[in-house]
């Protein structure tokens, strides 16, 4: 059995299913394959967001999907709290 508090969940409260929840173990491991960088994880877009390379890269089913070819280009215009960093896992 999984310790909830281990894995992250989609923001609002809700109940994650076991294919939207990420292992923070695994969030800690992960860098950018570019940059070597660290990412931020966004829960609402299931993305993790290297500010270094400028790219999204999807979370697929609980999975992250760490290849550049099936990464999304960020936009200049991105929200604040991404370029600023807010909303990384500190703990």
């Amino acid at each position: 059995m999984t310790d909830e508090s281990q894995q992250l969940k989609p923001p609002g409260g809700a109940a994650a299913t076991p294919a939207e929840r990420v292992d923070r173990r695994l969030l800690e491991l992960l860098v950018c394959p570019r940059t070597k960088t660290s990412l931020i994880y966004d829960a609402a877009a299931q993305e993790l967001i290297s500010k270094a390379a400028g790219l999204a890269y999807p979370i697929r089913e609980g999975i992250p999907v760490m290849l550049e070819e099936e990464a999304r280009a960020l936009r200049a215009h991105q929200p604040q709290q991404v370029r600023d960093g807010e909303g990384e896992d500190d703990s």
